[in-house]
């Protein structure tokens, strides 16, 4: 069995648009008129140029529901990343409510957010929960914590608990419930 490698083509093209600069990258076989492919084996149009022409969430519709994982220790967040990724979903990863709220405030597509109760910085997990609340009602928040069960008066609306060290199973399953609609 013969496998063609498409040619590599060094030289940037315009993507023929007379207002706009941003490279069109060819690939060994060309689309039809109007039909782009992002990720694909032969890319027709990179990812950057998709992006600034199509719009990201153009490109985000057809992708697995979102997750914000939000947690201050680096491996307890990759592990529960995975996890998450694991269960069929998109992950987007901050490390303090700080960061957590700017990556809110820059997407739309974010359906959960799954975050540590006990963070260092200027608010902690139940007060990004009572935020991510007030300010983006339809996002569903789980929190999880390893130092007891929180005051469960001070959860917001609809949010669930997880306690430390969950289970991969037990994570999906929130999800899942959360996300099902």
């Amino acid at each position: 069995m013969n496998r063609r490698t498409p040619p590599r083509i060094a030289q940037e093209l315009n993507c023929g648009n007379a207002r706009c600069s941003c490279p069109v990258q060819p690939s060994g076989r060309q689309a039809g008129a109007g039909t782009f492919a992002v990720g694909s084996r032969y890319p027709t149009f990179s990812r950057a140029w998709a992006c600034r022409h199509l719009g990201e969430s153009m490109l985000r519709q057809s992708k697995r529901p979102v997750v914000l994982v939000v947690e201050d220790e680096a491996l307890v967040r990759l592990g529960a990343a995975s996890m998450v990724e694991d269960a069929g979903y998109e992950v987007i990863e901050a490390a303090n409510a700080d960061q957590a709220v700017k990556i809110l405030e820059t997407r739309d597509d974010i359906r959960v957010v799954f975050t540590d109760i006990n963070m260092p910085g200027s608010m902690d997990g139940l007060k990004l929960a009572a935020a991510v609340r007030d300010r983006w009602p339809p996002i569903e928040i789980i929190v999880t914590t390893g130092r007891g069960l929180p005051n469960m008066s001070v959860l917001p609306e609809r949010a669930r608990v997880l306690m430390k060290p969950y289970l991969p199973f037990e994570l999906e399953q929130a999800l899942a419930a959360l996300t099902a609609t």
